[in-house]
């Protein structure tokens, strides 16, 4: 039995903005920041390996400056869908550290960027501060994401109700059990 606050966390806030009932937007947008950060902190550990590292350190600034972007966009979409959760609820608090999580790991990415805008001009490879601070940035990220999977795939927050849900298991016309139709 689906609740009313439980449908009031699934409805979107603004559909044009945050996306469609069943089908958010915040989850294909966080697939940027996060596959930037991550590639971003793989040419990091490269420019320590290799003899002309220049162009990882310039490749690295870069991504880290294009998940900032889409970070800040995929924050956006976030807002709404936190918008909608009933407050007191675990979904509620999940998001909220969630939340905290991710708009610490942009900020750190920020501080990041500013720290070395511009060294990348020597060849040289990323220093061990720059380093450190993308490797625990990508492990932050990778508990924020858990919880953004527990809000997703555990509490449902802006995915289709229970009784929509259901559709998708149940056999249509025509359909056999050996041979679902697609």
């Amino acid at each position: 039995m689906v609740t009313e606050p439980q449908l009031q966390a699934k409805r979107p806030v603004s559909a044009p903005l945050a996306g469609p009932y069943g089908h958010p937007f915040h989850p294909i947008l966080v697939t940027v920041p996060i596959g930037a950060w991550v590639t971003s902190l793989v040419f990091d550990i490269a420019s320590r390996t290799v003899g002309s590292p220049g162009f990882l350190t310039q490749g690295s600034e870069w991504l880290i400056a294009v998940g900032v972007i889409g970070a800040l966009l995929a924050a956006l979409t976030g807002f709404l869908d936190l918008f909608a959760l009933p407050r007191a609820t675990p979904a509620f608090r999940t998001a909220l550290v969630h939340m905290t999580l991710n708009l610490l790991v942009t900020g750190a990415y920020v501080v990041n960027f500013l720290w070395r805008y511009g060294d990348h001009t020597d060849g040289g490879r990323v220093g061990v501060g720059h380093l450190v601070l993308s490797a625990v940035s990508v492990a932050v990220l990778g508990l924020s994401g858990y919880l953004g999977g527990k809000l997703a795939y555990r509490y449902g927050v802006r995915v289709a109700d229970e009784n929509t849900q259901a559709e998708g298991y149940t056999p249509g016309r025509g359909a056999s059990r050996s041979h679902p139709s697609v």
